[in-house]
């Protein structure tokens, strides 16, 4: 709650904000338009400042909550001889990689 401090707006709205403006890769003018919707009214510039100082954080928390897993794709190719033809084969390996927090 310090980092809120002499914030003239709640931090519930602050980081709404900023959440929309990294989740959805909106522009600080249409997160203005979005907050005004709700009688919320807002600069641009303030957002802006907002996602410059609370950013970092947010994305930092938001990484530490995520697991972390997922699969990667990797495309494995090759030619080869069949009869003394020259053929190219490819598969699709899908690689699952799960990452545990302690």
């Amino acid at each position: 709650m310090s980092t809120y401090k002499r914030h003239r707006f709640h931090p519930s709205i602050i980081s709404y904000a900023v959440w929309i403006y990294y989740c959805f890769n909106l522009s600080f003018r249409d997160i203005e338009g979005l907050l005004a919707e709700k009688g919320i009214s807002v600069s641009y510039e303030a957002i802006r400042l907002w996602c410059v100082k609370f950013g970092p954080a947010y994305a930092c928390r938001h990484k530490q909550k995520h697991g972390g897993f997922g699969d990667t794709l990797y495309l494995d190719e090759v030619f080869i001889r069949i009869n003394g033809k020259q053929h190219y084969l490819w598969r699709a390996v899908v690689i699952r990689t799960y990452f545990y927090r302690h």
